[in-house]
């Protein structure tokens, strides 16, 4: 069941550099270091054409504790790995 009480803050590649650029000016975590992580896997994504949408809250989990399983049960996106 989506929990529908948080909504995810989904964003592009861009405008998540963005948004965390606004919130630490000092950040060393650039676009093309992101695109590799949303590309090997690490961040999970969700692809839409060419474009791919990361929620936020699952990079900052990321980049605050180095994984991302303790949040993808509770987010309202619920991304999660599909088998190949």
């Amino acid at each position: 069941m989506i929990d529908t009480t948080h909504k995810p803050r989904m964003r592009g590649i861009k405008q998540a550099i963005e948004e965390m650029k606004a919130n630490d000016p000092y950040t060393a975590l650039t676009e093309r270091a992101l695109r590799r992580l949303v590309l090997t896997g690490e961040v999970p994504s969700v692809r839409i054409g060419a474009k791919y949408l990361i929620n936020m809250d699952i990079l900052e989990n990321y980049l605050f504790s180095g994984t991302v399983k303790d949040n993808i049960e509770h987010t309202a996106a619920g991304i999660r790995k599909i088998a190949e």
